[in-house]
C-alpha cells in the first residue's frame, strides 16, 4: 500500500497554520512561495537597497550587531559583515537536535521572511525553501540559544548551510559535506547581501516550532490519559458516577474538566466490572487519584488550549529586528524577545507533570494489596516467586520525578549577554527542550499505567470490562499487560509506549465508543 505524497504547503505573506508546521516538520511536505508573496518580498527589498546606498546609519545594514551596533561598516565590508555574523553566531554545542525541530525552525523562519517585513531577497528565501524541499537538514545543537534575540545560534547553523558552509545531513540521514549536498540537489549557495544574515537568524522559530509539536503530541496524549485513568478506575473497582455531566459543566464549568469526565464516562460505559459493585459497595468515596482525574486532566487540557492560542498569535507574527514597516520605514523593535512563547512552554510542563504524578499514584494503588480491592500483590502470578509489576512502578516513579524537575521554569532564569546590551533574555529555547522531554516522559508514564490497568482488568475475570477495555485487550492480544509469570519487562513497556505514542490506543477505543473529546 503506497502512502500519498503530502500536499504542498504554500507560503504567503499572510502567515501559516499549525497544521502546515506539522506537515513540513514531520511529513516532509514540500513548500512553495506564492506569486503574491514573491512580489511583496521583492518590493520590500528595494527599501533595504535604498537604505544601504544612503549615508544614514541603519542597524544590521551599515552597522555592527548587538553591543557593536555603534560601529559603522563601510560599503566594501558589508557582504563580509553578513557572512561574519552568521559564522560567529553558529556557535552551538552539545547533542544534535531532532530533524523535525530543524525543519520546523527553517519553515517558520521562511514564514517570517515571506511576510515582507524582513527585507530579504527573493533568491535567498527561495534557497532556504530549496534546502528544505531537498530534505537537507542542517546540524543544530542543543545549546546556543537564549531565546532573545530569537534563537540565534540554531538559526545561524541553518543559515550557514545556505552559504554552502557548516554541517548538514542528507535525506538519508547521513552527514556529508554541505557543498556536495547542495550540488547534488542543484542548489547554488547564496552570497548574503545587506541585512540578510540578520534576517535569517533573528526569530523565535525554534521555540515556536517545538511548542507546536508538543501541542500536537499532547492532543492525543491527553485523550490517552483519560482512557488509562478510566481503565484504572475499572481495574480498582472504582465508581463511574463521579464522571456524570451534572457534576461537572453545571457546577464547575471548566471546559477541559467536562471533556475529561465525559471521556472517562464513555470509556467505562457498559462495564460489567463497574456494575458488579454498584449496589452493595460499602466504600463511600474513591481515592483522589480516581475521583479527581477529570479535574487534573481538565486543567492540562485548558492549559494546552491557552498555549495553542499563544502559538497561533506567534504564527501570525513577523519576528525580526529591525523590521520593514508597510510604509517602507526600517525600525528597531523588541519583538524577537521570546517571553510570550517561553512562558507557555514552561506553563505546560507543570500540569502534565501533575497528570503523570496522578497516573503513577493509580498504578501504585493497583499493585498494593492493601488498597487494590482484592488484586494480588504487584499483580504477580505467584507473589513472592514473581515480582509482577513492582519495578515497572519504580520506572514510572523515576519518570514522574524527572518530569517534576523539568517543570521548574526556565523563563525566570535570565542571564545577561552581549556586554549587557541584551540584559534580559527569555530562555525560551531551554523551556522548549525540557517540554519536549517531558512530553516523552508522559507517554512512558501512561504506557506503564496502560499495562498495569489492563492486567488488573484481566485479573477481574470472570467479570467483564466495558467495550472500550475489551477492544484494547483484544488488540494487544497478550503482548502488553497480560497476567502471567514474570517476563522481560523492558520490551513490554516499550511496546506499550509505542501503542500510546502512535495513537493506536485512542483509535482502538474510539472504534467502539465513537469520537472522544
Amino acid at each position: 500500500m503506497t502512502t500519498a505524497a503530502p500536499a504542498t504547503v504554500w507560503l504567503s505573506d499572510h502567515g501559516t497554520t499549525v497544521g502546515d508546521v506539522i506537515a513540513v516538520a514531520r511529513d516532509n511536505a514540500p513548500v512553495q512561495l506564492t506569486e503574491e508573496a514573491r512580489a511583496h518580498v521583492a518590493r520590500v527589498r528595494r527599501h533595504i537597497d535604498e537604505l544601504a546606498a544612503s549615508e544614514i546609519p541603519a542597524y544590521g545594514i551599515s552597522t555592527g550587531f548587538g553591543a557593536l551596533a555603534n560601529k559603522h561598516i563601510p560599503q566594501e565590508k558589508r557582504t563580509l559583515l553578513q557572512k561574519s555574523l552568521v559564522r560567529s553566531h553558529a556557535a552551538g554545542t552539545g547533542p544534535v537536535v531532532e530533524r523535525e525541530v530543524v525543519r520546523a525552525l527553517m519553515f517558520l523562519r521562511a514564514k517570517t521572511l515571506a511576510s515582507g517585513h524582513t527585507g530579504i531577497r527573493v533568491e535567498t528565501l527561495e534557497t532556504m525553501l530549496a534546502v528544505l524541499n531537498a530534505g537537507i537538514t542542517p546540524v543544530v545543537h542543543e545549546f546556543g540559544s537564549l531565546g532573545c534575540s530569537g534563537d540565534l545560534a540554531p538559526l545561524a547553523h541553518c543559515a550557514l548551510v545556505l552559504m554552502g558552509e557548516g554541517r548538514a545531513v542528507g535525506p538519508d540521514g547521513t552527514e556529508r559535506p554541505v557543498p556536495e549536498l547542495l550540488a547534488e540537489a542543484g542548489i547554488e549557495p547564496v552570497t548574503l547581501a545587506e541585512k540578510e544574515g540578520l534576517a535569517l537568524i533573528n526569530g523565535t522559530d525554534g521555540m515556536l516550532g517545538q511548542l507546536i509539536m508538543a501541542l500536537a503530541d499532547l492532543k492525543d496524549l491527553l485523550t490517552a490519559a483519560d482512557i488509562t485513568a478510566a481503565f484504572s478506575v475499572e481495574g480498582l473497582l472504582g465508581t463511574d458516577r463521579v464522571f456524570v455531566p451534572e457534576l461537572h459543566e453545571p457546577l464547575r464549568p471548566h471546559p477541559g474538566q467536562a471533556d475529561a469526565a465525559a471521556n472517562m464516562l464513555k470509556v467505562l460505559e457498559g462495564s460489567g466490572i463497574v456494575a458488579s459493585h454498584r449496589v452493595d459497595d460499602d466504600r463511600v468515596q474513591d481515592a483522589y487519584s480516581l475521583r479527581c482525574a477529570p479535574q487534573v486532566a481538565g486543567g492540562s487540557r485548558d492549559t494546552a488550549n491557552y498555549a495553542l492560542s499563544v502559538a497561533q498569535h506567534e504564527l501570525a507574527a513577523a519576528v525580526d529586528n529591525p523590521v520593514v514597516l508597510d510604509d517602507g520605514t526600517v525600525s528597531s523593535n523588541g519583538n524577537f524577545h521570546g517571553a510570550p512563547v517561553a512562558y507557555v512552554l514552561d506553563f505546560l510542563a507543570i500540569p502534565i507533570a501533575d497528570l503523570a504524578s496522578m497516573s503513577e499514584r493509580r498504578t501504585d494503588r493497583m499493585l498494593d494489596p492493601a488498597r487494590s480491592n482484592g488484586l494480588p500483590p504487584f499483580l504477580a502470578e505467584d507473589p513472592g516467586t514473581d515480582s509482577g509489576l513492582m519495578i515497572a512502578q519504580y520506572t514510572q516513579a523515576g519518570l514522574v520525578s524527572d518530569m517534576k524537575r523539568l517543570a521548574v521554569p526556565a523563563s525566570v532564569d535570565s542571564i545577561p549577554s552581549s556586554a549587557m546590551q541584551e540584559d534580559h533574555v527569555s530562555m525560551g529555547w531551554h523551556a522548549a527542550r525540557k517540554l519536549g522531554k517531558s512530553v516523552q516522559d508522559l507517554t512512558r508514564v501512561l504506557a506503564i499505567e496502560l499495562l498495569s490497568s489492563t492486567r488488573a482488568i484481566a485479573l477481574r475475570a470472570p467479570l467483564q470490562p466495558g467495550a472500550a477495555a475489551a477492544a484494547v485487550l483484544a488488540d494487544l492480544n497478550g503482548t502488553v499487560g497480560a497476567p502471567g509469570p514474570d517476563r522481560f519487562m523492558a520490551p513490554e513497556i516499550e511496546a506499550a509506549e509505542q501503542y500510546v505514542a502512535s495513537g493506536r490506543l485512542v483509535r482502538t477505543v474510539e472504534s467502539v465508543t465513537g469520537p472522544l473529546r
